[in-house]
């Protein structure tokens, strides 16, 4: 962040701090919104969560001032589907962020995907606009990259950050170097404007990233309006990045660099909020995208904790997430919750406490946490974990049934992309796909939360889950509409050659002749 912009958030902080007292119609008006979404940060990274080196003070403080979800789940275990789960609050088998070219294939947005977020989904800011909210992304939004599929045409008022992954850098003859956006326009480029040291893993784009959300909050709080933040930085994401004040600080490497600085950013983010004195009125939740990415390695990714594999498997490393909801004077501190949770609940739970309805000419996956925040109660309800246009496995209370098994192909593992590294199971993470959907292999996630040890077929438990489990999942795939897929189709054409204000910087590239394909998705 330039001098001149530190300036103003310098001078906007001081003077909203300066007011004595909110008038009372503001502090009781609807609650500010930050969602916190880390990208393939694992369960295990967090030292509320048991990581032995301790090193994320914040998100352990957050943890003891607000309410921890130990059983909390991503909606898909890639990025780009758990995102589009989030903010429509519907599996992505519904919203369409999925694909049919191949059997249970895990999809995403790089830049050569034609389609993005469909016209016929609703975002939450687009509804959170009825009650007057202001709404800003800070960071990675990977919904589509494509004109009206960006955020600021999708209800965000102001967005700073990227369509896509960092990946690079690239020669820009062949592939363009990934925009960074500022609201509507490019304001420059990963690995140009926006340096990322492959080498030594230096960036300060967190550091821009948080910046960017303390502003906005600090002049939606100035103006006194309600605002919802998606803060969505993606430093965990390989190459890990960190900038210099943290490069080297962790006992874990460059991957744990990463995520001391985004603990700090985190920290710096609700300090801010009792420094503004709008801590009691904002609703703040911290989780991930999916699972750590454990086939990148130790110093490319973090850690999933007792679970089994890890990001684009339905094993619970893959899906299952840190959480932490914290509200001060409204969620009790140091609580802990069992409640099977969703990322989609966050869609239907932030429209409850805007005091708006959700959509009801849908289907919604997600439910409204509010009886579970403010009384620890527990909802019954099922956790469904798709792969691509299969539903693979189903959690219901403790016991997880699975439908499908399967790692990655034999193919991609012979050469050295291991999804499972170091916990392979016989029979359980397979190398093919296996069906099971006459006899589903069944755990006990309490006493077996690592998935080693399946339940005899010939117990009475296993029949008694079965009788249970059976019809639940038998009413959700009578019942189920799939959308649109929207991630079948690439064109090499459609890719960031040319994004909007890409011609004021002088960054404009040409396209290659369009020739679209059905996207090849190997896992």
């Amino acid at each position: 962040m330039d001098a001149a912009r530190i300036y103003v958030f310098a001078f906007l902080f001081g003077l909203v701090c300066s007011r004595t007292a909110w008038d009372d119609d503001f502090s009781a008006s609807t609650p500010n919104i930050i969602i916190m979404f880390m990208d393939d940060m694992g369960w295990g990274d967090l030292g509320v969560f048991g990581q032995p080196s301790k090193e994320t003070l914040n998100l352990d403080r957050m943890a003891a001032d607000g309410m921890l979800f130990p059983n909390f789940y991503s909606a898909n275990p890639l990025c780009s589907p758990s995102r589009a789960a989030l903010l429509t609050g519907r599996l992505p088998v519904r919203n369409g962020f999925y694909t049919t070219n191949a059997h249970a294939r895990n999809a995403y947005t790089p830049q050569e995907i034609v389609g993005g977020i469909s016209k016929e989904e609703i975002l939450l800011p687009e509804i959170l606009k009825k009650k007057g909210y202001v709404s800003k992304i800070v960071g990675k939004w990977h919904l589509g990259h494509r004109p009206g599929h960006l955020p600021v045409e999708r209800g965000f008022d102001e967005w700073f950050g990227a369509p896509n992954c960092h990946f690079g850098p690239f020669n820009s003859s062949s592939r363009p170097n990934i925009p960074v956006y500022n609201n509507s326009e490019m304001v420059g480029r990963y690995y140009e404007e926006f340096k990322i040291d492959r080498k030594t893993g230096e960036s300060n784009l967190t550091q821009i990233y948080l910046q960017e959300g303390l502003g906005f909050i600090s002049s939606q709080t100035l103006a006194r309006r309600p605002f919802f933040l998606y803060w969505a930085p993606d430093a965990t994401h390989a190459p890990v990045y960190a900038s210099k004040r943290f490069h080297g600080k962790s006992r874990r490497g460059r991957y744990g660099d990463a995520v001391m600085e985004l603990d700090y950013s985190v920290g710096q983010i609700l300090d801010g909020l009792r420094t503004l004195g709008i801590h009691n009125n904002t609703f703040v939740f911290f989780s991930s995208d999916n699972g750590a990415a454990v086939m990148s390695g130790p110093m490319q990714s973090g850690s999933n904790g007792p679970f089994l594999c890890g990001k684009e498997t339905t094993f619970e490393g893959g899906m299952r997430e840190p959480a932490i909801a914290w509200w001060p004077g409204r969620i009790p501190s140091g609580t802990v919750s069992h409640q099977l949770g969703s990322a989609m609940d966050l869609f239907t739970t932030s429209l409850a406490l805007a005091g708006l309805a959700a959509p009801d000419d849908r289907m919604l996956d997600g439910l409204d946490l509010r009886p579970v925040l403010f009384n620890n109660s527990l909802i019954d309800r099922p956790i469904f974990y798709y792969r691509g246009n299969e539903m693979m496995a189903v959690r219901v209370g403790a016991y997880k049934a699975h439908y499908w098994t399967w790692s990655n192909s034999w193919e991609e593992f012979n050469q050295g992309i291991n999804f499972c590294p170091g916990e392979e199971v016989a029979g359980i993470t397979t190398h093919t796909q296996e069906e099971h959907t006459m006899q589903p292999i069944i755990f006990h996630l309490g006493r077996d939360p690592g998935e080693k040890y399946p339940i005899s077929v010939l117990s009475k438990e296993y029949m008694a889950v079965l009788k249970h489990i059976g019809p639940i999942v038998e009413e959700h795939k009578q019942t189920l509409v799939p959308g649109m897929p929207q991630l079948n189709m690439c064109d090499l054409a459609v890719m960031n050659w040319s994004p909007p204000g890409c011609e004021k910087l002088g960054k404009c590239l040409t396209p290659p002749k369009s020739q679209p394909w059905k996207c090849d998705w190997p896992h």
